[in-house]
């Protein structure tokens, strides 16, 4: 049995990030596997930190304002958040706020233009049909809202729609940002490129499997909902040549590790597409990359899991300790740590 008691800290709750930094100006923690130690810089300083050559490996999804309020008929307002907005389809699985009223075959105004339908339940997710003559990417872009976390405790503005997205963002269909990525600026990537870096762009479209918390307090019971996934075969020939060669790969956030994880098998990268619900956790050890880029995440989470499982949970909590300590900032919009 691993507990989920063995992956919690304590996070002062005004060290969560509520706005972004300008991309590059965050502060970096790099954490030495190798030496156990730790040092700082900005994020900004990454292209000349993780040497040459590597392969960048990152998440291509862009976030759609799938978070949208919806009215009663006796008065309320109610809020959604779809978890698939990459489906073809005006049928979702959505979470809602405040759901205890929401029965099935309920509908909800939006607008003289558009209502949303209950059309069933399972534990804490809805299955709704928004009815609507505007086709979804009308519809989310004219009512839906960026989806920001629960624990940014403000509302959404106008800079998220930039902010709470990566500069190299290209296939909608996330209802979360791969956080990870939005340290990048387009001169970072510019001087990775001049140094001989290469990236290879997967998929990951962000949703429930991703960001729901674990409630078991044996972790291996926990079971991922499945999330949308794609490496084409640009991508897979080229991270399987740089593991033949021996270049390093470098992971930018958990969920585009979760992708490596799940087509890498026999020393290659699989071309690929569907749904994983791939839970890594201690003590499975990660095959797919050398190097990781990611956040500072929520106690508890499937993610702090999985990067535990990249460095070992003792260093990772260390690292946790050791930026709490030095009040690096937390979550989606703070700093960052630089896995070698």
């Amino acid at each position: 049995m691993t507990d989920i008691k063995d992956f919690d800290y304590v996070l002062p709750e005004e060290l969560i990030a509520a706005e972004p930094k300008k991309r590059g100006e965050s502060r970096l923690l790099i954490v030495d596997r190798g030496k156990e130690s730790f040092t700082e810089a900005k994020t900004k300083d990454i292209p000349s930190i993780i040497g040459y050559p590597v392969l960048i490996a990152r998440n291509i999804t862009r976030v759609v304002k799938t978070r949208f309020y919806a009215n009663r008929k006796t008065g309320g307002k109610v809020e959604f958040l779809i978890l698939n907005p990459y489906e073809d389809s005006c049928d979702f699985f959505s979470l809602i706020k405040r759901s205890s009223k929401i029965c099935v075959n309920d509908s909800l105004d939006i607008s003289p233009e558009a209502k949303v339908k209950i059309l069933g339940r399972d534990g804490s997710v809805f299955k709704v049909r928004i009815e609507t003559q505007l086709d979804m990417k009308d519809f989310f872009d004219r009512y839906g809202h960026t989806p920001l976390p629960p624990y940014i405790k403000r509302e959404d503005s106008l800079r998220d729609e930039n902010d709470y997205q990566t500069v190299y963002a290209s296939v909608r269909g996330s209802s979360a940002a791969p956080t990870a990525g939005l340290h990048f600026s387009e001169e970072m990537i510019k001087e990775i490129s001049s140094k001989g870096g290469e990236f290879a762009d997967i998929i990951l479209h962000v949703g429930l499997g991703t960001f729901e918390s674990v409630k078991e307090n044996n972790i291996e019971e926990h079971r991922m909902h499945s999330e949308f996934f794609s490496v084409g075969k640009k991508a897979a020939e080229t991270l399987s040549n740089a593991k033949k060669d021996g270049v390093k790969i470098l992971s930018v956030g958990t969920t585009t590790l979760r992708v490596l994880e799940t087509v890498y098998s026999n020393e290659k990268f699989e071309e690929k597409s569907g749904m994983t619900d791939i839970f890594i956790h201690p003590p499975m050890k990660i095959r797919s990359a050398d190097i990781l880029l990611t956040n500072f995440h929520l106690p508890k989470s499937t993610l702090l899991m999985l990067v535990s499982s990249f460095a070992g949970r003792d260093l990772i909590l260390d690292a946790y300790r050791h930026a709490v300590k030095n009040k690096f900032r937390f979550f989606s919009y703070g700093d960052a740590m630089l896995i070698l």
